[in-house]
C-alpha cells in the first residue's frame, strides 16, 4: 500500500495545478467558516443584547454554533459545501492518466490493473484524510476563540465529515472510470451532484418521504445538519433514523470503490 501511495506521490508532487487547487480548497475551509462565523456572531449577540432572556432566540438558533461543542458540527457542515472541489480534483488526476496515456505506461512497466486502480482509491483515501484533518483544525481554532471549554462531545461529526468527503471523491472516481475524459466526467459529476440529485431528492421526498435521503450523495449530506434552528428542524423536518443513513453512506462508499475497481479491471485500455 505504501509503495502504491509513493507512486501516486511521484506523479503529483510537481503537478502545480493540483497543489494550487488543493491548497485553495483547504484555505477555503477556514475562509468559508470565518464568513459564517462573523455573520452568526453579529446576529446572535445583537439579538441577545436586545432580548437578554433570549429564550425564543435560543430555541430558534440554538447555542452559539462556533463554540464547543456545536463547533464540531458547524464546521463540518459548512465545509461540506466545498466537497465538490476534491471531487473535481479526483476526476482531473484520474482522467489525466488516460489523456497522457500514463496508465498504459504503468501497465507496461509491470503494474497490474488491480494495483493501478487500488493506488487511485488509496490516494482518494489520503486526500479525504488531509481534508478531514483541516476540518478538525478549523473547528479547534474557532472553538478556542469562543467562551466554552474544550470538549470532545459531538466530535464524531469530524468522522462523518471524513465519510462525506470519501463519498464525494469515490463517486467522482467512478465517473472518471466510466467516462475517462475530464470534460464529460466533470460535466456529468457536477450536473448530478449539484442539480439532478437535488431535484430527485425533492420529487422522491414529496411522494415517498424518507426514501429521498438514501440517494448516493444525499445519504452523506444528511449525516451532518447545521446546529442552528434545531428547534424548527426537530419540530417540522422528518428524517430517517440516523443509523440507516450512516449504513447507506458507508455502503455507497464501498459500492463506488468496488464498481470503479471492477470497471477498470474489465475495460479495454
Amino acid at each position: 500500500m505504501l509503495h502504491l501511495l509513493k507512486l501516486e506521490w511521484l506523479k503529483i508532487k510537481n503537478y502545480r495545478t493540483f497543489w494550487i487547487l488543493f491548497i485553495l480548497y483547504l484555505i477555503s475551509i477556514v475562509g468559508a467558516n470565518y464568513i459564517i462565523y462573523v455573520i452568526q456572531d453579529a446576529v446572535f449577540h445583537e439579538e441577545l443584547r436586545k432580548n437578554p432572556q433570549g429564550d425564543a432566540i435560543k430555541w430558534l438558533i440554538g447555542n452559539p454554533p462556533y463554540e464547543f461543542p456545536q463547533v464540531w458540527q458547524m464546521v463540518s457542515q459548512i465545509s461540506s459545501y466545498l466537497l465538490i472541489i476534491p471531487g473535481l480534483l479526483t476526476i482531473i488526476l484520474f482522467t489525466n492518466e488516460f489523456s497522457f496515456k500514463t496508465h498504459r505506461q504503468n501497465l507496461i512497466d509491470g503494474m497490474t490493473r488491480s494495483q493501478f486502480i487500488t493506488s487511485k482509491i488509496l490516494f482518494v483515501l489520503a486526500m479525504a484524510v488531509v481534508a478531514t484533518v483541516m476540518v478538525a483544525i478549523t473547528a479547534l481554532i474557532f472553538g478556542y476563540i469562543g467562551d466554552k471549554p474544550f470538549t470532545t462531545y459531538k466530535m464524531e461529526y469530524i468522522g462523518y465529515a471524513f465519510l462525506q468527503c470519501l463519498n464525494y471523491c469515490l463517486f467522482a472516481l467512478l465517473f472518471s472510470v466510466l467516462f475517462k475524459r475530464s470534460g464529460i466526467s466533470i460535466g456529468v459529476y457536477f450536473l448530478y451532484v449539484v442539480i439532478l440529485e437535488n431535484i430527485l431528492f425533492m420529487v422522491i421526498r414529496y411522494y415517498l418521504q424518507h426514501v429521498g435521503y438514501f440517494l448516493p450523495v444525499e445519504s452523506a449530506d444528511a449525516l451532518i445538519t447545521a446546529p442552528v434552528f434545531e428547534g424548527i428542524q426537530e419540530a417540522y423536518i422528518s428524517r430517517p433514523d440516523f443509523k440507516y443513513l450512516l449504513i447507506a453512506c458507508i455502503a455507497y462508499i464501498g459500492l463506488f470503490a468496488l464498481l470503479s475497481y471492477r470497471k477498470f479491471q474489465k475495460d479495454d485500455l
